[in-house]
């Protein structure tokens, strides 16, 4: 039992020194430019008045928003996103907005794929990217 608990801490020690982590301790989230991690998100991240979405499910994961001021649209979301430039998917939106919010796969408002209500948030099919929204 010794010699097991002495080599698994040889083993920590020698991984740690050659730059691996153990997947729990790695942190979660999408990568960020220069090899950091971003950290966790979550559907409280949305700060009030924006419409926001995120790279993963339930709020995590990489987050663009865009304030509601004076009932804003967007035409091409890939102006202002980093991870919708990088080709990944929106997982979940949250709409802390006082309007209810349609989004589209298409920029200018093409090919409409669903609607938030307003203070609403939730999970998407994550198969697509919104590229540009409205309120309604």
């Amino acid at each position: 039992m010794i010699r097991r608990v002495a080599f698994a801490l040889a083993a920590g020690t020698i991984a740690a020194a050659l730059g691996f982590a153990p997947a729990a301790a790695a942190g979660t989230g999408g990568p960020a430019g220069g090899g950091a991690r971003e950290s966790v998100r979550s559907y409280d991240d949305c700060p009030t008045g924006n419409f926001c979405i995120f790279s993963d499910y339930n709020g995590e994961g990489r987050r663009c928003w865009w304030p509601a001021e004076g009932s804003s649209s967007i035409t091409d979301t890939a102006a202002g996103c980093p991870f919708i430039r990088d080709g990944q998917n929106v997982r979940s939106v949250r709409n802390r907005t006082e309007h209810r919010v349609q989004y589209y796969t298409s920029t200018n408002y093409h090919d409409r794929v669903g609607s938030t209500l307003a203070g609403g948030q939730g999970n998407l099919q994550g198969t697509y990217q919104i590229r540009s929204f409205r309120p309604q």
